[in-house]
């Protein structure tokens, strides 16, 4: 197993850790298809009910180890990944209905960036500098970044930093709404796993319903969103977690809730 990327499972969070410090965490097609499996792991263990995505070391990622992509880009297509794997970038493919927390420190470029559009919850160090350098190196983000970041920041905005390269700064960031958080680094990944455990002890039919209506709108449209909303509330509705819920407010305790 490589140690690029780390992978644990405590209770029902999913951690994965990029582990090339000395590599300023640049992605290479190796460390995408582990942590495409691990998306799939995510997807499909009924025991994880969130991930938090990490790095180790001064800086997230400084973004992709350009000349082992070049062939790939080169060919036209998306990467093209096997069963058992999920599109990191939610670009191809089956689309998570999890939630996806991710916590960010220093440089986070181009890929990293793009998969931070990707993610559900974001939260950063004050240092943390943000970039899709791409239009410097002579191409352009493929990552969903063209989409994507005019959603998060704004059509201006994102044209800004598009179309330069320039950094943007955490601030900026939180400002916009990209962030919800900015966060001292030494409590960066402490403060990461405190919102999966709220996540994680909510109601797992809730979370994901609520999130794959949000991503409906998002991917379809609002009007797609609201004709769909009801679809699947009368199977969580005659859900154990369902009875959980209403139980534990008659009796002003927590829920525990099973995901079932």
């Amino acid at each position: 197993m490589s140690d690029k990327l780390l992978i644990e499972v405590q209770e029902h969070i999913l951690t994965i850790t990029f582990n090339r410090p000395d590599k300023l965490n640049a992605l290479d097609p190796e460390s995408y298809h582990l942590l495409a499996q691990a998306l799939y792991q995510l997807q499909h263990d009924d025991n994880l009910r969130v991930a938090v995505i990490r790095a180790n070391g001064k800086h997230f990622t400084a973004g992709l180890e350009l000349d082992k992509w070049v062939p790939i880009f080169a060919s036209g297509a998306a990467p093209q990944l096997p069963a058992k794997h999920i599109d990191p970038y939610g670009i191809q493919g089956e689309i998570l209905t999890k939630p996806v927390i991710m916590a960010v420190q220093g440089l986070c470029y181009t890929s990293g960036l793009e998969l931070l559009l990707n993610t559900d919850i974001r939260i950063a160090t004050e240092n943390a500098r943000f970039a899709q350098l791409e239009v410097g190196r002579g191409i352009y983000p493929c990552g969903g970044g063209t989409v994507r970041l005019p959603q998060e920041i704004g059509w201006s905005n994102a044209q800004r930093y598009l179309l330069t390269g320039d950094e943007f700064t955490a601030p900026q960031a939180l400002q916009w709404g990209m962030l919800q958080e900015i966060v001292e680094f030494d409590n960066l990944h402490k403060r990461a796993n405190e919102i999966a455990q709220k996540i994680a002890k909510a109601a797992p039919l809730g979370v994901k319903a609520g999130l794959a209506s949000s991503k409906k709108s998002r991917i379809h449209g609002q009007d797609a969103a609201f004709k769909s909303v009801f679809d699947d509330m009368p199977a969580i509705m005659k859900s154990d977690d369902a009875k959980e819920g209403i139980q534990s407010f008659l009796e002003r305790r927590d829920a525990v809730f099973t995901g079932k």
